[in-house]
């Protein structure tokens, strides 16, 4: 079992990023599941902070202090864990504690892969079919993204990344791919930013991206599957080697 160090930078506490999980939460989980207002904003606020490195892999949630907080009963705090649960953030124990859940590094292998071979489906659908107003909107993702790594902002790039792959998913027109892409996503989006807080890998990111785009800009399909894979495989390669030396 693997968990995030807190001396790696990955805890933030820059309120926009803050907020651009909780409207990830928001956007997978609350919207997803037909809860009460009360459930869905707890949801969304604990969510966020194990997404934000606030609350560590492996951290107690523990459901008295959360119904303090939240000055709620303890039922719609079990509630919002058990949402939580369902897209593998929290880890619900019988007749135990719930935590922050602690993905060990052969579900974390098997999630970068799924998700490599699931955007090349999305590159091949992007590449054959993208208008001038979807390159436009790819460009500007990409854009933010080479503005956040100039600046040095982890964070920032981040986010600038999370966009650059919404506009694939919604760019291909896929639904079925989206929602597991969804998913998949609020287990990989606490590990994203450890892995391109590594030495060289915002840089190495922003040209992949570039590569890509020119990529769908001429329409080649096989080397836009190649090149996205390629960027999934190098950022597990980055956290594989970080979480080996960690553990």
């Amino acid at each position: 079992m693997v968990k995030t160090a807190r001396d790696t930078g990955s805890a933030v506490t820059d309120p926009r990023s803050f907020e651009r999980a909780k409207a990830l939460v928001h956007r997978i989980v609350a919207d997803r599941h037909d809860r009460p207002s009360l459930v869905a904003g707890i949801a969304c606020e604990v969510g966020a902070e194990i997404i934000e490195g606030i609350r560590q892999a492996g951290d107690d949630l523990n459901s008295v202090e959360l119904s303090r907080r939240f000055a709620t009963s303890r039922t719609p705090i079990r509630e919002a864990l058990m949402l939580l649960e369902k897209e593998g953030l929290v880890d619900v124990p019988p007749r135990k504690r719930p935590r922050v859940a602690v993905p060990d590094l052969q579900d974390i292998r098997e999630i970068y892969r799924a998700r490599a071979a699931l955007f090349e489906l999305i590159a091949v659908d992007v590449a054959k079919g993208v208008s001038e107003e979807g390159l436009a909107r790819l460009r500007h993702a990409f854009a933010e993204m080479q503005a956040s790594y100039r600046a040095g902002d982890v964070s920032a790039f981040v986010w600038a990344n999370v966009d650059f792959y919404d506009q694939n998913t919604l760019l291909a027109n896929n639904r079925t791919v989206k929602r597991i892409l969804d998913s998949l996503l609020l287990r990989t989006a606490r590990l994203r930013r450890l892995s391109l807080s590594q030495p060289g890998r915002m840089e190495r990111s922003c040209d992949d991206h570039a590569r890509l785009l020119r990529a769908y800009e001429d329409r080649d399909a096989t080397l836009a599957a190649a090149l996205i894979r390629s960027n999934h495989i190098n950022a597990l390669a980055a956290l594989e080697a970080y979480l080996t030396r960690a553990a």
